[in-house]
């Protein structure tokens, strides 16, 4: 199973392998934290000279003045400093820079611990586990060491983009919060490999549990709250799916990436052709991107000139804070091009803003910089943001359940409706 194919199966509320980067661990010259404070120093100087060389426009959110004084006060703090918390310095260094494919990827020995958290509202919950905590699963998490875990969440903001909608930044914080080189970077826990959580059942009964970081190379068997996924956690391996809902004479599509899509989408519309549906859902919400002119050329333009379908009340996009990158731009598309009705959540990028990444190594440690070469503008008029047509949040007793609210609203929807 793919990184990014266990957060989808997994419960998991983000792409974080997606959108903040990972480095396969079959990648020649693996990044190296255990250096000496000199090294890092050389490494650090190469970042500070060449990014701001390399980005379109680096000082678009924060001014160089203000960066330059950053990378003082991190120089400063070499000496007793280690690899996991220099990483989290570059890392919040790249973010000040504001755009969400700005950022220092992440190396393949993340040490993730062997659960995942969800937030519902002001809760947070143990979503999926290994099954040897699968008694963990649905607790309320409390504290994380000694600290609050909403705290938690707010110390790792400046390591988000800082320039980018408040929902993307939440959603990479909460991936944070089981990721152990992140968790000692921050110095939340002692060792990158262990963490001690306190957790809470629903009568407010406490306990406290030790866990240990996955070993680098395992691929772990992950437990859900739910016994059955939701249809969008369906199929964790496939980029591009699609089903007939007989019941509300409704086509289904999961595009959750680009790979092959000029071979796979016209399934679908032969699909489309042999059932005339009521409706089309496209489900972006677990679409990290690719290349948003191949979407536009397989599934926005086709799916423009489909009469029938192309209605309001008819077809329908589902997006979210990890709609990404040319996923974003494509929702963008559909909304400009269609009549669909964007269902979900803000999606977590602005849709003018600099993207196209590309990455530099740093010579020492061998981290991966990404960085953005051009800016896109994909909305016109109005707030740079992209918001849903129609709202929706998922409770955690939905989620508990393996319900899924965006889908149930569009297929309750009446076309008829204003």
């Amino acid at each position: 199973m793919r990184l990014n194919a266990w957060l989808r199966s997994a419960g998991m509320m983000t792409l974080l392998l997606t959108s903040q980067g990972i480095l396969r661990a079959d990648d020649d010259k693996q990044p190296q934290l255990n250096l000496t404070p000199q090294q890092w120093r050389e490494d650090l100087q190469f970042f500070a000279r060449e990014l701001p060389k390399r980005h379109a426009n680096a000082f678009h959110h924060t001014p160089r003045e203000r960066f330059e004084a950053a990378v003082a006060e991190l120089d400063g703090r070499l000496e007793g400093m280690n690899g996991d918390e220099v990483y989290v310095g570059l890392n919040r260094l790249a973010n000040l820079i504001g755009d969400a494919h700005t950022f220092v990827r992440f190396p393949p020995n993340i040490a993730k611990l062997p659960l995942n958290i969800g937030r519902f509202g002001d809760e947070f919950r143990v979503a999926s586990a290994t099954p040897e905590l699968e008694k963990a699963l649905g607790m309320r998490v409390m504290k994380i060491q000694d600290t609050p875990v909403a705290k938690v969440l707010e110390t790792f903001m400046p390591m988000t983009p800082q320039d980018e909608p408040a929902q993307l930044a939440r959603t990479r914080c909460m991936s944070f919060l089981t990721i152990g080189m992140v968790l000692h970077g921050f110095k939340v826990t002692p060792d990158r490999n262990k963490a001690r959580l306190t957790l809470a059942d629903d009568a407010g009964k406490e306990i406290s549990i030790e866990i240990e970081a996955l070993a680098p190379d395992v691929k772990p068997r992950w437990v859900t709250v739910y016994k059955e996924p939701p249809l969008f956690r369906q199929k964790p391996d496939e980029d591009f799916w699609y089903t007939y809902l007989a019941d509300s004479r409704t086509v289904y599509c999961s595009f959750r990436g680009y790979k092959g899509l000029g071979k796979a989408a016209p399934g679908l519309f032969k699909l489309i052709e042999a059932k005339q549906p009521d409706k089309l859902v496209i489900d972006m919400r677990l679409n990290g991107g690719g290349d948003y002119t191949v979407g536009l050329q397989y599934l926005v333009r086709p799916i423009r000139d489909l009469a029938s379908i192309n209605q309001k009340g008819h077809l329908f996009i589902l997006v979210g804070a990890n709609t990404f990158s040319a996923a974003m731009s494509n929702a963008a598309h559909f909304r400009a091009q269609t009549a669909a009705l964007l269902v979900g959540q803000t999606i977590g990028e602005k849709p003018n803003s600099y993207q196209e990444g590309r990455q530099m190594t740093l010579p020492n440690s061998r981290l991966v910089v990404n960085y953005s070469v051009r800016f896109y503008k994909f909305v016109d008029s109005g707030e740079n943001f992209i918001r849903p047509d129609q709202e929706i949040k998922t409770s955690w007793d939905e989620f508990k359940a393996g319900r899924d609210p965006v889908l149930d609203w569009v297929l309750k929807y009446n076309p008829t409706q204003k």
